[in-house]
């Protein structure tokens, strides 16, 4: 998450200056998807710091309900990638289904993965 923050951040910051200079309607559509998923990237961290900082004092009921607030965060912030698709698909046709492909796949790799593990008794 912290990569993708910065990067979004990076991309939002040299793309806003091209688009004032020369703007595009598809950089235009990407940069305001990114810039919506900018915030739940900062609440994100805001949980993770928070669940850092009182560890061991809150109730299982509240770590549920921040780590289900963290989880929407986390896949709200994956839709910028549907961002950077869009100045990719807009750069090379070819590079941009390749980048949504393999970006769809990722983020199923990475969910999947993080799904919470379930130990058998037995």
């Amino acid at each position: 998450m912290a990569a993708l923050l910065g990067t979004n951040t990076a991309f939002m910051l040299f793309h806003g200056l091209e688009q004032e200079t020369n703007p595009k309607f598809i950089r235009e559509i990407a940069l305001a998807i990114i810039a919506a998923t900018l915030p739940f990237q900062g609440i994100y961290f805001l949980i993770y710091t928070f669940l850092l900082e009182h560890d061991g004092e809150l109730s299982p009921k509240r770590i549920d309900k921040l780590k289900m607030a963290s989880a929407v965060c986390q896949i709200i912030s994956y839709i910028s990638l549907i961002g950077f698709g869009l100045m990719w698909y807009n750069i090379s046709l070819y590079v941009g289904v390749a980048f949504v492909l393999s970006t769809g796949l990722a983020i199923i790799l990475i969910r999947s993965v993080m799904k919470p593990v379930v130990l058998d008794d037995a």
